[in-house]
């Protein structure tokens, strides 16, 4: 049977379009409209043990769920009517920008190179890179101690990453994985010596698999987790940060924090001053 030009053009663009439609491709969301709607689709991690974890029942626990559930209120959306949807850190940028969340709090580092594709409120928490080993390991202690070719793992577009990538490429062979459970498999097998992140997420790691893993060394960066939205939308932004220090006021912040990464035994801190740039 033949096919006409007509009909072959047809198939092609509607193909093109399937696959536009796969890939993203949408407008960034306006955040008040959404929750003008009364719903939010809101990115977080899956995989990060008291900070943003899906439990084997699809519910979803963790500070920055928490957070997310607090600002969300404050804009008129009730937590039933939050849609999680995961936000991988090499994907987050893009999930943003192409209306596929209306926002992400994941922890998010808010860096210059990310405010140039998306905007931040926040922060509302600040965490420092260290590193998790076996717990009988006593070759690394730190970051000075990071030589001999060691194997460490990270996530492929992470800060934590670029870190290494920057200031320790000569010492360590850096292996990058999608999400940081491949990571503590890989570490908890012997395939590689440490894993490193945030000192945060790494207690979250290192409480669920006790006596087997252990967070070592001091904090050797600064992290500021923010909750990143579309880029221009500055009345959400304010509004968004008027909940965080909203949240950090009335007591709900350190509630939220002693209910979730407080069960690793990681202590803690002073919150963080909102940053109205």
């Amino acid at each position: 049977m033949k096919i006409n030009h007509s009909i072959r053009v047809g198939i092609g663009v509607m193909a093109l379009a399937v696959v536009a439609s796969a890939c993203g491709g949408g407008e960034p969301k306006n955040v008040l409209q959404s929750a003008s709607e009364g719903t939010l689709t809101v990115g977080i991690k899956y995989d990060q043990p008291g900070l943003g974890l899906r439990n084997p029942d699809r519910t979803f626990t963790g500070f920055d769920i928490e957070v997310a559930k607090y600002v969300a209120g404050k804009l008129g959306v009730t937590p039933e009517n939050i849609t999680y949807k995961e936000a991988p850190s090499p994907q987050k940028e893009t999930l943003i920008q192409n209306g596929e969340v209306d926002f992400v709090a994941a922890t998010y580092t808010i860096t210059d190179a990310r405010k140039e594709k998306v905007d931040f409120a926040g922060p509302y928490y600040v965490a420092g890179q260290s590193l998790l080993v076996q717990s009988d390991n006593t070759d690394i202690t730190g970051p000075d101690s990071l030589s001999d070719a060691k194997k460490l793992c990270s996530v492929s577009g992470s800060t934590s990453a670029q870190k290494i990538k920057d200031d320790f490429a000569q010492d360590v062979q850096l292996q990058e994985f999608d999400t940081y459970s491949a990571c503590v498999e890989a570490l908890r097998n012997g395939a590689v010596d440490a894993l490193t992140t945030d000192d945060i997420i790494l207690a979250g790691y290192a409480a669920r698999y006790p006596g087997e893993l252990k967070v070592v060394g001091e904090p050797f960066t600064q992290e500021r987790y923010g909750i990143g939205l579309a880029k221009g939308d500055d009345e959400a932004r304010a509004k968004i940060n008027d909940a965080i220090d909203e949240m950090i006021a009335d007591g709900s912040w350190e509630r939220a924090f002693n209910d979730t990464v407080g069960e690793s035994g990681y202590p803690i801190p002073s919150p963080p001053t909102v940053d109205r740039y």
